[in-house]
């Protein structure tokens, strides 16, 4: 694959934009992240859709889409927990169940009254739930858990927000690294979903990600933690970069069956929410495991 300056500088800016905002809205105040994901949640389910009407040739109504992604959106206010609270309502208790009854009425509606959907079409909306809904639920709940907290040298850190910050530049570097080293040495195809992938530019783009987060991560808490989160930092890294890859594949294999280039047009020939988001959604769900595996969650 013959490297193209325009082509890096552009996946670079645009994996940088992602990476900027992403931040931002963690660093901010946890209400800023849980609002950016839940935009980033029903703007994925959009996109989702067209791409399963295209896959089965079935029109869904947009009743049953609402409904869908809003009964997977429940899922999201309850893996949040009551972490966030709108006075003395917690999200988890006192609005889940309103938003899962809303759902429901409107996916009914879409399904029985309204449109005809198929089995095909009911098995991939059952997949979004994991795919996508899930997966930024875990990513919410390993935001703003506060329950894993270390301390030393009267600093506290909280293991949850550090990771995500770890995760969103992990992906970010493993994106632009792969695409870097691919293009100048990359020989084998990794995949035939996406052809221009090879092996060597996912190893190098894994390793380079995996390095530069290590440094990053020793610069930032320098004689503040033990050495042994270090090498956490260093694992959530590689973690996140694999299974990156695998959700630009899944992704990948969603667009080549829909016979579509991107999924949206969020940012004008960049592409849309899944072809910006794909890596994270299999990422995060990832490092939450490796996480709860370890008690940090």
């Amino acid at each position: 694959m013959a490297f193209n300056w325009q082509t890096f500088w552009t996946r670079a800016f645009t994996a940088l934009i992602f990476a900027a905002v992403m931040i931002t809205g963690l660093l901010y105040n946890n209400w800023s992240f849980f609002i950016l994901l839940s935009v980033i949640h029903f703007g994925c389910w959009w996109e989702y859709f067209k791409l399963i009407e295209k896959i089965t040739n079935t029109p869904i109504h947009p009743y049953a889409k609402w409904g869908w992604s809003i009964t997977g959106y429940h899922l999201v206010l309850f893996l949040v927990g009551n972490q966030l609270q709108i006075g003395n309502y917690g999200i988890q208790h006192n609005f889940s169940l309103p938003v899962l009854i809303a759902g429901i009425v409107l996916l009914i509606m879409g399904i029985f009254k309204f449109a005809h959907i198929t089995k095909a079409v009911i098995y991939r909306c059952f997949i979004g739930w994991l795919y996508i809904s899930i997966s930024i639920g875990l990513l919410c709940q390993l935001a703003l858990n506060a329950s894993a907290v270390f301390h030393q040298s009267n600093e506290y850190f909280t293991m949850g927000a550090h990771a995500v910050l770890f995760i969103i530049m992990s992906v970010w570097l493993n994106d632009t690294m792969a695409y870097l080293v691919g293009s100048m040495i990359g020989k084998t195809p990794l995949s035939k979903i996406s052809p221009k992938k090879t092996w060597e530019g996912t190893v190098g783009g894994v390793v380079l990600s995996a390095a530069v987060t290590w440094i990053l991560y020793l610069l930032i808490f320098y004689q503040k933690i033990d050495t042994h989160f270090a090498f956490i930092g260093i694992s959530i890294s590689a973690i996140a970069a694999i299974t990156g890859t695998f959700g630009d594949l899944y992704e990948s294999k969603l667009k080549r069956l829909a016979g579509v280039k991107d999924s949206g047009s969020i940012m004008p020939g960049h592409g849309g929410f899944l072809d910006r988001f794909d890596s994270l959604l299999f990422a995060g769900p990832a490092v939450w495991l490796f996480l709860y595996i370890l008690n940090l969650l």
